[in-house]
């Protein structure tokens, strides 16, 4: 019963459940924006921004500029970790990267395409793209630890899942949007139909601005300022990422590769599917659309399930346990979703979804444990966004190039076990984290 709590602990529930909820919507809104333009690079920005007589070629292009984002996201992730960890602080520096990350998206969408402005529109594309990049590499490292720095004791896994809850919610939303635009005809769509939701996101960014603009800062960066004040704590000699670098190397490449092949295999389901099945496959674009949203609302619920079984067994055994089954699911999907069947094609992507998470949802948990609170934000920060480049930034390049090249998918296959083998290995050599004290790393 409430009763039976103490004030001081109901309060500090509370106000965690208020953090997790605030990291949620925020990350929800980044990941529309960033789910959004995946899926227009995957289906409208060849022709829009690209023109060419080779279809490939601009496939290609269209999707570079998707990787472009995931370049820009260890710099995000570099100065936010900065600021967040020296100067501002998490709260402050969330609010900053949702504003940098909107207004990019709203001007995508009243950016001129190549007819218009000629070859203006695909750079000017590139640069709020990297806008976008820099925003989201910003996010995730405060979202991630507002959210575990907060969470009770015991359940930092499942509080730490709340940023992870926000990609499938984006990406349904995302999906929503497009198949909402998509009624119209498909003239109407290319002119100006699949620019309505980049425009909505405006809406969004008010939303967001104000909730997070409500929350209480991290109690854990408020203690370790309060100590360098006071002469407790030694004064820092170094920027946070250097000491990063200097004194814990092994934790950042642990977060490399534990990011790595979740994310990789992610992004293969909700971005590289859309224009692989619509352009070398029988599928149309709405069915896609739609498989996409109903995986991305089991993976919902999948991250909530094995970030909360991680604070019960520990990270490390739903962490092995998921890369297991993310190798063979790798080397499985293409051999299911090339059967040009929808029912199948749901199969795929809702079982590759199902295995990501155990990877994805405790990844907050797991990287926070690895860093101490004077450097967290950077290191965090380095190895998921370097992990992103690896694994989600070239998995639609990399998928698109070798199927090209092999006239198969099952190159992409071995790639995306490969990564997944990687991953698995990186954690296995990562000792467990779930008892440690945030407080005394």
């Amino acid at each position: 019963m409430t009763s039976s709590v103490p004030p001081t602990a109901a309060s500090q529930q509370r106000e965690a459940r208020k953090i997790a909820l605030a990291s949620f919507v925020g990350t929800s809104i980044e990941w529309y924006d960033f789910f959004l333009y995946g899926a227009a690079a995957a289906l409208v920005f060849g022709p829009q921004f690209f023109p060419s007589d080779n279809p490939l070629a601009s496939q290609l292009a269209a999707l570079s500029t998707f990787a472009v984002g995931f370049v820009a996201r260890p710099l995000g992730g570099i100065i936010a970790g900065h600021l967040g960890d020296r100067v501002i602080g998490r709260k402050r520096m969330l609010v900053v990267s949702l504003l940098v990350m909107g207004c990019a998206t709203v001007l995508v969408g009243l950016l001129p395409n190549y007819a218009q402005i000629g070859v203006a529109a695909p750079i000017l594309l590139v640069v709020l793209r990297l806008a976008q990049g820099l925003g989201v590499g910003a996010e995730w490292g405060g979202a991630a630890l507002m959210a575990v720095e907060h969470a009770p004791a015991g359940r930092r896994g499942l509080y730490g899942a709340a940023p992870q809850l926000g990609v499938p919610a984006g990406a349904i939303t995302a999906n929503l949007v497009m198949l909402g635009a998509s009624t119209m005809t498909a003239e109407a769509f290319a002119e100006w139909g699949w620019r309505i939701g980049f425009l909505a996101s405006v809406v969004l960014i008010a939303v967001g601005y104000v909730i997070r603009r409500r929350i209480s800062e991290s109690p854990l960066f408020e203690e370790e300022r309060r100590k360098r004040a006071e002469g407790a704590a030694e004064a820092p000699s170094s920027p946070p990422l250097a000491e990063v670098v200097r004194r814990y190397p092994l934790g950042v490449l642990r977060a490399v590769f534990a990011t790595a092949a979740s994310t990789g295999l992610g992004y293969i389901v909700l971005v590289y599917t859309l224009s692989y099945g619509t352009t070398e496959l029988s599928y149309s674009r709405d069915a896609l659309l739609a498989v996409v949203t109903i995986a991305s609302g089991v993976q919902l619920a999948a991250i909530v399930g094995w970030s909360a079984l991680s604070d019960r067994v520990g990270r490390r055994s739903v962490f092995i346990g998921g890369g297991l089954a993310q190798i063979a699911l790798a080397l499985l999907f293409f051999p299911m979703f090339d059967r040009e069947s929808l029912a199948w094609a749901l199969l795929a992507c809702t079982l590759a979804v199902i295995v990501v998470s155990a990877q994805y949802g405790p990844l907050p948990a797991l990287l926070a444990e690895l860093f101490p609170t004077r450097v967290r934000y950077s290191g965090i920060s380095a190895g998921y966004q370097l992990g992103n480049v690896v694994g989600g930034g070239l998995a639609p390049i990399a998928a698109t190039a070798l199927f090209a090249a092999q006239g198969g998918s099952a190159a992409v296959g071995l790639y995306l076990a490969g990564m997944a083998l990687l991953a698995t290995l990186a954690v296995l050599l990562t000792p467990e984290t779930s008892a440690r004290d945030l407080r005394r790393i």
